[in-house]
């Protein structure tokens, strides 16, 4: 193990601390502490005080807690025993040894920790940023299109060329329609947008394709631990073999699923995606909530903005704020469903300053003892426009920002106007 005992604080719990933490809490309630003994429903008791603190930590209660830390503990002395030089023990027994098995997922942030949970299959990272980048449905010249995205809007931050990311772009589509020679495909997935919408092709391409004989989804909408879950890359590696007894065969109605949700997503008219939303996808019960979110980055019927575009402008009504305090409060604090990068939400947000009159006034940061690089520095404050813009008085589509995607949607360029009206949660033509 090349991870320290303290590493992952957030997500790999002490039993013996969460039980100081319990009497900890039942002492400063009977000691008349008003935060504290707000807490108790009735007089302050060891086993609600230890049941208060297994629900913060998201459990359903304190015998919970327990298993959940014992095993995870197993998952550990286990994995610690197999990798000690010169240790009596055979080499950590691979997860996935049987069948030939390929794991797929959005970014690379859990490859080396699967590895060092014992996985030894072969490894795919799929991530196009279908949350923003245009969205078809395959065709003539889609590949170009995603390329000249990805160059236009991250090329000089990742220092990438068109015939570089092209060739990428082929190279991963070509990987996709190989993955069916494998006896079995494992998708690793979140809540968030960036992955659900990632699973969604995954799912449609292998509903319209050659397929491996089996599919497996492990989908994460939680983990318990001391700080807000977003993401399976915050995990130890422990963590992941405990997922790894959650997956499930992915059957017919899922990838149906997929396949409809996908070609949704790649439509100039948002109301097919918005229906499924609606339905609440049982069949992929992450699905709907993420699609929700997604379809929210359309112009707000109120005020012309998207999601992410009132997200700024409410934070900034409080106070300025570097763009790196805006993207860590985003992501922390004030989306439902965080799951942006940051150079997504850069973008989303810097790409306000391009309507004809400002909504907010950036200012370039000159300390040289910064050390983050421009623009997350930079800081940024509200102007009366851009008030007026989130009271509702002003349409902010009326400025003419620059156009935007919103999955097959173009937002600014073409007609009809779409609109979302989330109090119907229905997007309408303006």
């Amino acid at each position: 193990m090349t991870d320290r005992p303290s590493s992952y604080p957030h997500f790999r719990l002490n039993f013996e601390q969460q039980q100081k933490r319990a009497k900890d809490l039942l002492k400063a309630a009977r000691a008349g502490e008003p935060a504290a003994l707000s807490r108790f429903k009735s007089r302050a008791k060891l086993a609600e005080a230890q049941h208060l603190i297994a629900q913060e930590l998201r459990f359903e209660n304190w015998a919970a807690l327990k298993r959940h830390i014992l095993a995870m503990a197993s998952e550990r002395r286990l994995m610690e025993a197999c990798s000690l030089p010169g240790a009596e023990v055979s080499p950590l027994p691979a997860l996935d040894a049987e069948p030939r098995t390929l794991h797929i997922r959005c970014g690379n942030d859990i490859k080396t920790p699967l590895e060092r949970a014992g996985f030894r299959g072969e490894f795919y990272e799929h991530s196009y940023p279908y949350l923003s980048g245009p969205v078809r449905d395959g065709g003539a010249g889609c590949l170009e299109e995603r390329a000249r995205y990805l160059v236009s809007h991250y090329g000089e931050d990742l220092g990438l060329a068109y015939d570089q990311v092209l060739d990428s772009l082929r190279h991963d589509e070509r990987r996709l329609l190989d993955s069916a020679d494998f006896k079995r495909v494992v998708i690793w997935s979140e809540p968030d947008c960036y992955d659900q919408l990632v699973l969604i092709r995954l799912l449609g391409h292998y509903a319209a394709h050659r397929r491996p004989p089996f599919i497996e989804l492990v989908n994460v909408g939680d983990f318990p631990g001391t700080t807000r879950f977003i993401g399976l890359g915050q995990l130890p590696p422990e963590a992941l073999r405990m997922l790894w007894a959650t997956r499930r065969l992915i059957g017919a109605e899922e990838l149906d699923l997929g396949l409809q949700t996908w070609r949704a997503l790649a439509s100039s008219d948002p109301r097919a995606l918005a229906a499924i939303m609606r339905s609440g996808t049982p069949a992929l019960p992450l699905l709907s909530p993420a699609l929700h979110r997604h379809i929210r980055e359309l112009p707000s019927s109120v005020n012309g903005l998207s999601m992410t575009e009132e997200m700024a402008l409410t934070l900034l009504s409080t106070e300025p704020l570097t763009l790196r305090e805006m993207f860590t409060r985003m992501n922390h604090i004030t989306d439902p469903l965080p799951g942006q990068g940051d150079l997504q939400v850069r973008d989303r947000v810097l790409g306000m300053e391009t309507a004809r009159e400002p909504v907010f006034v950036r200012s370039p940061c000159h300390d040289p003892h910064v050390r983050d690089n421009p623009p997350w520095p930079d800081r940024l404050t509200i102007t009366d426009l851009g008030r007026a813009v989130l009271r509702g008085d002003v349409d902010f589509r009326s400025l003419k920002p620059v156009p935007r995607w919103v999955g097959g949607v173009e937002i600014g360029a073409t007609q009809p106007d779409w609109r979302w009206n989330e109090r119907i949660r229905e997007p309408q033509r303006r």
